[in-house]
């Protein structure tokens, strides 16, 4: 164990300072548009190998897709029975720098697949076992077939009638929202300079090839041209926006890559599955997986796969989602989860890469694997994939990026065993633990030492947590708080809600801005809501 005086004390991210600097002429290396998984891991890898970044993100880091999960850190047991060994054998390779890079924000789980019928535990055991095999030394357990006892002494609260027996396989679970913004800390202190609320509005141009952006901060309007020699549009579903007007730069039309698809979670309590074992469904009636893990004192429910075109910053499940999730969840646990248990609701869209032979495809059939582009002006996007590869996405790009001139080659593998911020200290709990200290890791002193720290708000959260996010983790408005620095809103939206006006009093005195509580009890009351099912 590291002595707590070796232990970097976190960089302060004050607004205006960060503003200065977005102001001072500079030609960067590279400019990252997109604060999500993908862009900010691009950031790191590249600030890490000494290049100077900088990275805009029009709202807060993680917003969209990068805090909206199943929480999962995983292979995907679904790609190996699609055939993708490659995607399966990547992942399950990133999972093992992710868990080890990020202790106390991602860490080992286990799955039961229960088997209602004689030939599954046969059936999808010797998968799982291919699983193990992929895995090699980065396995986490190996896979048991289990009897109907051993299934119901791992889940407790599932449903017995017709039990034969079932699977237990290890797999990774993560506070993605958290590490999203981990990756964003662990690029600052390594030189780059990352702003939320600093929107992309134009690229830049010079000689007909991406020269940099145009970018606005959202609350005083001020404008900014940032210079650089390569420029990532890494921003998730909505890459194409800024592809198509990279085309009109060039006079050239811009086929559409992204095949959006809407995967709804619906979040319960406990004594739904009072376990630190999840439940995996292998095959549903709509042939995908459902999961219900067990995450921060709650249990997740999901998730779906249904195309969406409309790119909404704030997607609404649609009712048959919620109705579907429901009604699977019910066939296999001992109780029911009704509309009335849901303590949230929240939905996520994947920006799946669109086949170029079937623009039509269904989404749940679309690879997962991410795709790299070099347009004819240098513009670089990278979209698809998933959480687990972030660090082996980012390293692609990088690489495009050497390979088409843009940057000069340096050496890759520097964020393999690079621990992100927070990483150093022991593991004492697990991330289906209820929110606590614990999820600051090594800077569990460096919160304790602020004001408020002995004042509980609710929920886990003291004063001293709310000023922690809005000196050192970018934080600027409630929901920054709430959604995404401490995970209420996707626990409890109710309580989330009654916990808003203390924290926006706070964040006002912390950053003199306004912290958007009116919008916030809005979007909580959304998460709140489930949408109607009309009969027919």
């Amino acid at each position: 164990m590291r002595c707590a005086s070796s232990i970097p004390s976190p960089l302060p991210t004050d607004r205006a300072a960060l503003l200065e600097r977005l102001a001072a002429p500079q030609q960067y290396d590279l400019a990252v548009i997109g604060g999500g998984a993908t862009g900010l891991g691009v950031a790191l890898d590249a600030a890490a190998r000494g290049f100077s970044v900088v990275l805009v993100e029009a709202l807060d880091f993680a917003k969209g897709t990068s805090s909206r999960a199943t929480k999962l850190a995983h292979g995907g047991v679904r790609y190996l029975a699609q055939g993708n060994i490659a995607l399966v054998r990547e992942a399950l390779h990133e999972r093992t720098n992710m868990l080890r890079n990020a202790p106390h924000l991602a860490q080992p789980l286990p799955f039961v697949m229960p088997a209602y019928h004689c030939w599954e535990t046969p059936f999808y055991g010797a998968g799982l076992k291919m699983y193990d095999l992929l895995a090699g030394k980065a396995g986490l357990g190996a896979t048991e077939f289990l009897g109907r006892a051993g299934a119901l002494r791992h889940l407790p609260t599932l449903r017995p009638d017709g039990l034969k027996g079932g699977v237990r396989y290890w797999d990774g679970q993560f506070d993605d929202a958290r590490l999203a913004l981990a990756l964003a800390r662990t690029a600052a202190s390594r030189g780059a300079l990352l702003v939320n609320y600093c929107a992309a509005r134009t690229l830049a141009y010079e000689g007909g090839k991406v020269a940099g952006l145009v970018c606005a901060d959202a609350e005083t309007g001020w404008e900014f041209t940032l210079r650089a020699r390569a420029v990532v549009n890494a921003t998730g579903v909505w890459v194409d926006a800024l592809r198509e007007q990279d085309g009109a730069q060039a006079g050239r039309s811009v086929r559409p890559i992204v095949a959006p698809s809407q995967g709804v979670h619906l979040v319960v309590d406990r004594e739904f599955l009072p376990c630190d074992h999840a439940l995996l469904v292998p095959k549903t009636s709509d042939g995908r997986v459902l999961f219900a893990v067990p995450w921060l004192g709650k249990v997740v429910l999901g998730t779906t796969d249904t195309p969406r075109h409309d790119l909404a910053r704030e997607p609404a499940p649609f009712p048959e989602e919620v109705a579907f999730v429901l009604g699977e969840a019910g066939r296999y646990l001992r109780r029911a989860p009704q509309a009335a248990d849901v303590r949230s609701s929240w939905v996520g869209l994947r920006p799946l890469v669109r086949p170029a032979e079937d623009a039509g495809a269904q989404t749940r059939k679309i690879s997962r694997e991410h795709t790299v582009l070099v347009s004819p002006t240098g513009l670089v996007t990278v979209t698809g994939g998933k959480w687990t590869t972030y660090r082996a996405m980012a390293e692609d790009v990088l690489d495009h990026c050497f390979g088409g001139g843009l940057l000069d080659a340096r050496p890759g593998g520097v964020t393999a065993d690079l621990p992100l911020v927070g990483a150093q200290a022991p593991v004492r709990h697990r991330i289906s633990d209820a929110p606590g200290p614990h999820l600051y890791g090594a800077e569990q002193a460096f919160v304790q030492q602020l004001p408020g720290a002995g004042h509980m708000l609710g929920a886990g959260l003291t004063e001293a947590m709310v000023r922690f996010a809005a000196r050192h983790e970018y934080a600027r408005t409630v929901e920054d708080v709430l959604a995404r620095r401490w995970r209420l809103l996707f626990l409890d939206a109710r309580l989330a809600a009654e916990l808003a006006p203390a924290a926006a009093a706070l964040l006002w005195q912390e950053t003199g801005a306004d912290p958007g509580l009116a919008a916030f009890l809005e979007l909580a009351n959304r998460y709140a809501t489930l949408p109607l099912q009309h009969s027919a």
